[in-house]
């Protein structure tokens, strides 16, 4: 409504500047130079109208400079003591340390193997006892039920059948276990700690049927040892289903560290995935000796889930809530709220600041790994401008290359997850389960530098910064990503998802207590927990996006 108006008050004042000045003209020539002062008069009173009324110069994504501030009201001043200009530089910012490297990540190394009073397979596993699991979900979140499935046997005394893995619910994927890990390599790793098997045995000419139940979420020893070991012994055969997040964080030591020995020996990707990964990898290597690898969820209904608004207007609102309704028991949520609370996945533009503002330049190399980006090119634009070396799987290889992985979800993120994990610096916009498991994996294997935005505090910056200087804004991301950034110590043990942080198998050396890393420099790193999130305290996930999306979407 006040654009309307501003833009009737410019019409009626052009209209009346071009009726005096049409009526002035058709008088003759020889009196022109008596019109001169009115005419300089009408001139002036023109230029004010449209300084006055006109609104702040601003580009199509943000504003870059404000050149004119009202002071409270009373007229225009000129800010020129203070240059109120939000303008990206080219360049990273001045960071001291690499970049490239985790601060004193050398002064920790990854320790899973088991203690002498870790009872082996052999003297473990009880006679006809027999553990299956269903896996829930996409690639990472059924790794999560593979992992947890491992130790739920050895609790339990039983032989574990290799698990089957999620064919029927949201990813459509047809893959068994075999065809994404090597089966092979999986049982034997393993043999130690839990005896696998491909398949049940048959008793005679007939296949024990499993008896078919679910555990509740966060289960500990104890509530299997209760809820499943009877019904083991009684029916020889139990199939656990929806596998996800069915096992406590919370365990001794040893069983947490056969989680480690699982998650980062024993599940190996099948020879076919490795290899396209690594010439994945390798091409990358070839263009830049470095390289960031982000995993961007910014897919349509992974937006409509969340219950954010990134300012699309009513097409926004209704694209995103007709997807929304699929969920039929999803409360409404105030976006800016969510966004207040870091619960809104950073936009591809948030994302690309606060890597420049971390000291990333536009000469860096990016390759991300993402679904249906939702927007399309327009969206991805302006992380594209301020990295134009951009690459995913499908511009660094062909279309014959990728064929036998393209019809298979879960192939195509295994080939994600081998760049991702291999890339110096690895960040996400997200929270989710691929983030969650390269963030633990990149801890146990040398501290890798892992970026997880920490949106709670980046909200502010990200609104204000079109009101502040660029050197401000980057000052400020830097403050807040302080315990963000992957080092050793930024999540205090048993804080947060194993799977993120597991604090069990990473030791530290007996340097630690040499003076290599100083006093501030470990009280900054423990300070820096106090802000993360407690398990209890978890955001939303995709656990909770995909145990909603396979129960309601009809």
């Amino acid at each position: 409504m006040k654009k309307r108006k501003e833009h009737h008050h410019e019409t009626l004042f052009l209209g009346i500047i071009q009726i005096i000045l049409h009526t002035l003209l058709l008088r003759r020539r020889r009196h022109i130079h008596r019109l001169l002062p009115l005419l300089s008069a009408l001139s002036g009173a023109l230029l004010f109208f449209f300084v006055f009324f006109s609104p702040p110069i601003t580009s199509h994504h943000h504003h870059l400079i404000n050149p004119i501030s009202l002071n409270n009201g009373t007229g225009l001043q000129m800010n020129l003591q203070k240059k109120q200009v939000f303008r990206v530089p080219m360049g990273g910012g001045s960071l001291s340390g690499d970049i490239w490297t985790s601060k004193q990540s050398k002064l920790y190394h990854s320790c899973s193997d088991s203690s002498n009073k870790f009872p082996s397979a052999e003297v473990n596993t009880h006679p006809n006892r027999y553990l299956m699991i269903a896996t829930s979900g996409g690639l990472n979140q059924q790794r999560t039920g593979i992992v947890d499935a491992v130790v739920a046997a050895h609790i339990l005394n039983a032989v574990l059948v290799v698990p089957k893995l999620d064919q029927k619910s949201y990813w459509k994927d047809s893959s068994n276990f075999s065809e994404i890990f090597d089966v092979d390599w999986f049982i034997s790793h393993l043999s130690k700690d839990v005896k696998i098997i491909r398949d049940l045995p048959r008793i005679g000419d007939k296949v024990i049927t499993p008896y078919r139940t679910r555990v509740p979420r966060k289960c500990n020893a104890k509530c299997y040892e209760t809820r499943i070991l009877p019904i083991l012994k009684k029916k020889h055969a139990v199939q656990l289903t929806k596998f996800d997040y069915r096992l406590s964080n919370r365990l001794d030591t040893d069983l947490q560290k056969l989680r480690c020995r699982v998650n980062y020996h024993a599940l190996k990707f099948t020879d076919p995935i490795i290899e396209m990964g690594r010439k994945l990898v390798e091409r990358i290597r070839m263009k830049s000796k470095h390289f960031v690898a982000l995993h961007l969820r910014f897919e349509p209904d992974m937006l409509a889930f969340s219950g954010c608004y990134y300012g699309g207007g009513d097409k926004e609102r209704k694209e995103l809530g007709k997807i929304r309704k699929r969920w039929k028991t999803l409360h409404t949520r105030n976006p800016d709220k969510e966004r207040r609370h870091g619960k809104c996945p950073l936009t591809p533009e948030e994302i690309g600041l606060m890597l420049r503002a971390l000291g990333f330049g536009n000469d860096v190399h990016i390759y991300v790994a993402s679904g249906e980006i939702y927007g399309g090119e327009e969206t991805l634009a302006p992380l594209k401008a301020l990295f134009p070396n951009f690459y995913s799987k499908e511009t660094i290889a062909s279309k014959e290359e990728l064929a036998p992985f393209s019809s298979f979800s879960s192939r195509m993120a295994a080939l994600d997850f081998i760049v991702c994990d291999e890339s110096d610096v690895f960040v996400s916009n997200n929270n989710g389960n691929m983030a969650r498991i390269l963030a633990g994996r990149r801890r146990y294997f040398d501290h890798k530098p892992t970026i997880r935005p920490n949106a709670k505090k980046l909200y502010k910056s990200f609104l204000n910064r079109n009101n502040m200087t660029w050197e401000e804004f980057a000052s400020q991301v830097r403050t807040s990503q302080i315990g963000f950034m992957g080092e050793p110590m930024e999540v205090k043990p048993g804080r947060g998802e194993f799977h993120e942080n597991p604090s069990a198998c990473i030791c530290a050396d007996s340097e630690m207590d040499t003076g290599s890393a100083t006093t501030s420099d470990r009280r900054d790193m423990v300070e820096a927990t106090d802000s993360q999130v407690s398990e209890e305290e978890q955001e939303w996930s995709d656990t909770e996006y995909m145990e909603i999306n396979e129960l309601e979407i009809q």
